[in-house]
């Protein structure tokens, strides 16, 4: 039962990154289908949270090492962005939401949901790299991968590596400096960008913070132990 309520929580976390990508591709899918992937983020999100409630009882109990310092204020942080999103989204919607009686605030609205976003951007690539060596061992299961190979690690840190620097390139081109901290009021898309190297390049920029967070997470395991 253990065993599938974690592939249950990793199956909604991968389509979590799914919608993730397809949230941020919005020159790609158009405003009806914003709409409806963002829909389907926030019952992705709901799940998430039912799925986990074990973990968030335990909140008040243990002891609070850095890696659990941190792990619980991205999670907080991860929640405020995802509620900025369903919320300013609600109000801007013409489509999915638009049945409810909101009038107003549309301008607001716009520049909250484009900060929230990108921070949820943000924020859930790190939250995901928190996990990663979870997400890997899963994956040597299920590859029946039972030996450590100095060659294979060494072959796939150097991908890491060349992901993570793909990723830095990538988030400058993309300017998300600019729309995390409002130094504009619009997203600037190239339409004439192809869809699989715009998608390659949000992909990196997941695998840069992700990299980010995991070998974090394993200086914060060697200071201060596991939670």
């Amino acid at each position: 039962m253990g065993n599938k309520k974690l592939i249950l929580r990793m199956a909604v976390d991968l389509l979590m990154t799914v919608c993730l990508l397809g949230l941020m591709s919005f020159m790609l899918t158009g405003q009806q289908y914003h709409e409806w992937i963002g829909a389907g983020t926030l019952v992705l999100f709901i799940l998430h949270h039912i799925l986990n409630l074990p973990w968030i009882r335990k909140l008040g109990r243990g002891r609070y090492t850095p890696y659990r310092v941190v792990q619980v204020v991205l999670a907080a942080l991860v929640l405020l962005a995802i509620l900025g999103c369903m919320v300013s989204g609600i109000v801007m919607s013409q489509y999915v939401f638009a049945f409810l009686p909101i009038q107003g605030g549309m301008s607001l609205a716009r520049l909250a949901h484009m900060v929230c976003v990108y921070w949820s951007f943000i924020l859930m690539s790190l939250h995901l790299g928190l996990h990663w060596e979870m997400i890997l061992g899963m994956i040597r299961k299920a590859a029946g991968i039972q030996v450590s190979s100095p060659l294979r690690t060494t072959a796939l840190r150097l991908l890491a590596v060349a992901i993570a620097a793909w990723g830095v390139t990538a988030f400058v081109k993309h300017r998300l400096v600019d729309y995390l901290f409002l130094r504009t009021r619009f997203v600037f898309f190239d339409y004439e960008q192809p869809p699989l190297p715009f998608l390659a390049e949000y992909l990196a920029m997941i695998g840069l913070l992700v990299f980010f967070a995991h070998y974090a997470s394993k200086l914060f395991h060697k200071r201060g132990g596991k939670p």
